[in-house]
């Protein structure tokens, strides 16, 4: 199983910027999909997460900015993030898990190594 996450990089506040999370060595089709990020000397928060059945639930901080989807034959989640905002900074994960997930960390089996998203006021 792995996941591997691209896309970050540097933005000015009120940009966007992409995120993909390619799953390989597993079926995404079953699986829900976290997205999860970290901040320096913060601890890790969910941002948002697609669950196998469709459903999507977000970080109240992120609602109507962030956009979560999936393409099951492409085996890859995206993270759409819009007006972003110097707190978004952080280092971006995403997660998967073979069960119903809220945003919760310790729901999630397998990780990836993240993606570093830095926005500058």
């Amino acid at each position: 199983v792995q996941l591997v996450e691209s896309g970050g990089g540097l933005v000015q506040a009120g940009g966007s910027l992409r995120l993909s999370c390619a799953a390989s060595g597993f079926t995404l089709d079953y699986y829900g999909i976290g997205w999860f990020r970290q901040a320096p000397g913060k601890k890790r928060e969910g941002v948002c997460i697609s669950n196998n059945d469709g459903s999507t639930n977000y970080a109240d901080s992120v609602k109507g900015r962030f956009t979560i989807s999936r393409d099951n034959a492409k085996k890859t989640v995206y993270l759409q993030m819009n007006s972003l905002k110097p707190e978004d900074t952080g280092v971006y994960y995403c997660a998967a898990a073979r069960r119903h997930c809220h945003l919760y960390d310790y729901e999630f089996d397998y990780w990836g190594q993240g993606t570093q998203v830095t926005v500058s006021s």
